[in-house]
Parts: C-alpha cells; structure tokens; sequence
C-alpha cells in the first residue's frame, strides 16, 4: 500500500525536477547569448575584474589563482589550434589547411570553438571565486615566484604554437567572409561597352 500518495510525492523525483528545470532555464540563457558575443565578453570581463577585486582584497588564494592562470593557458592554446592537427593529419584524413594561394579557400575550424573557450573561461572564474571563500584553500606561498613560473610557461608554450602557425601557414583570427570587388567592375565595363 502506497502511504506517500503515489510516486510523483517523492521528494527525490522533486529534486531531479527541479534541477532539471534549472537546467533548462541555464541552457535556454545560454542559447539566448550565442549571438550576443560582445555582451558576453563584456561579462566575462566583469567576472574577471571581480574575481581580481577579491584576490586583491584578500592578498591571498594565490595557488587558486595559478591554477587558474594554467587552465585559461590550455584553453587559449586549444582556442589557437586547429581542429584536425597538420602534422598528424594523414592524407586519407580529409583535406589539409591551404598552404598555397592556389589552394581552396578553406575557414579556419578551431579545436575549440569561440563560445565554448567564453564558456569555459566563465565557469573556472566563477568556481575561482567561490573557492575563494574557503580558508583551507588560502596556502601560503610567495607569489612572485609562481607569476614567473607562469609566465615562463606562457611564454614557451605561445612561442611553441607561433612556430606552429608559422610552419603551417595558419592564422586562428578572421575578420568574416571576404569580398572581391574587381571582377564587378571589369564586368559593367563589359556589358557598357557591347552595348551598341
């Protein structure tokens, strides 16, 4: 005999129905700022500039902000890379990044794409500064080395991928598609003068 009144009284089938509506809300919000990108880095910007305020208020939780400093790195180098790697593409693979100006125009498909490294650099900043409010969190280091350590990493690990968009003759940055104005004209001037 079922004294709860049936299963929908649950209090575990509550909770999974609300997290599930939370999660709904959450993507819809972040389906809604897809096209919104300069809103979201603008946000992100925030985030930032708060979660500094904190660390600087604190002068403290300087490992949090070294691991974080690592994983902003790795993403930044997947963000700068190519999806399908040049040196470990085989020819049955696919077709390779233009080498040439013969070649086909081909966009440039990142490993990750512009809105999940948005999405990545938002959820460690925002995790960065909640572990900021535990004390156990807070080892005493000396932060200069750690900065130095850090920015050798970034330092080698940019001078790395350079040499690797130099090899391969790949830029990550595009400004949208491109337009050829002289053939328009060369084609008017055409028609402009068959005309009798």
């Amino acid at each position: 005999m079922d004294v709860g009144g049936g299963a929908g009284n649950n209090p575990t089938s509550a909770v999974t129905r609300y997290t599930h509506a939370m999660w709904r809300r959450y993507q819809h919000l972040l389906d809604k700022s897809t096209p919104l990108v300069m809103y979201r880095w603008i946000f992100l910007s925030v985030i930032t500039l708060i979660y500094a305020l904190r660390v600087y208020m604190v002068q403290g939780y300087y490992i949090i902000t070294y691991g974080l400093g690592i994983y902003i790195l790795q993403l930044l180098i997947a963000f700068l890379s190519p999806n399908v790697d040049p040196e470990i593409q085989d020819i049955r693979d696919g077709p390779n990044l233009p080498t040439r100006g013969s070649d086909e125009f081909r966009p440039f498909v990142r490993r990750l794409p512009e809105f999940k490294f948005w999405h990545s650099l938002t959820k460690a900043f925002c995790f960065a500064f909640v572990l900021t409010f535990f004390s156990a969190l807070d080892v005493p280091v000396f932060w200069p080395i750690l900065l130095f350590y850090w920015l050798v990493l970034f330092v080698s690990t940019m001078k790395r991928q350079i040499l690797h968009m130099i090899k391969y003759k790949y830029v990550p940055f595009t400004s949208g598609k491109q337009r050829y104005s002289g053939k328009k004209t060369a084609f008017t001037d055409d028609l402009s003068t068959s005309r009798p």
